[in-house]
């Protein structure tokens, strides 16, 4: 994975967020999500600096940004792409939609576009199953999708 420098200025806003939170060991995931929030992502530089900055170690750092799948180690796109994979998504098609979201944007899943614009990841459940299968790009969310829907929402973006 490619080393991400991060500028003073930066380095500082991550910081505050720690104080913000008392740098206290157990508002690790508090701090990550505010650490995600300030980058987009939590490469392993800043990683380092939340871990200097709480007094825990890189690895338990790691071990809950690996953990928990709201969290991303790689950049996502401007318009990250959600596909619901929960059962009732699962049964009315959610994989064929996925397929056609692999197939259009020539991307796998966890993938960004090489022009930044999209990143494709699937998820559990968005609790809407009455609209299965369901999508989110961003806040959006598109209910009832079939793979012939696909090429229509990315052209709205």
């Amino acid at each position: 994975m490619a080393s991400v420098k991060l500028s003073e200025s930066k380095i500082e806003e991550l910081r505050a967020i720690c104080r913000q939170f008392n740098n206290e060991k157990g508002e690790l995931i508090n701090v990550l999500h505010g650490a995600q929030q300030l980058f987009g992502y939590l490469p392993a530089e800043v990683q380092e600096v939340v871990a200097e900055e709480l007094n825990v170690s890189l690895a338990h750092v790691y071990g809950v940004v690996t953990f928990y799948s709201f969290f991303s180690m790689l950049p996502k796109g401007k318009h990250p792409i959600s596909i619901c994979m929960g059962t009732a998504c699962y049964v009315r098609g959610a994989e064929k939609v996925l397929d056609e979201f692999k197939r259009l944007l020539k991307v796998k899943v966890g993938e960004t576009t090489p022009d930044g614009k999209f990143s494709l990841s699937c998820l559990r459940c968005v609790g809407a199953c009455g609209l299965a299968p369901v999508v989110t790009i961003g806040e959006r969310v598109y209910g009832r999708v079939s793979a012939e829907d696909v090429k229509k929402i990315l052209g709205e973006y």
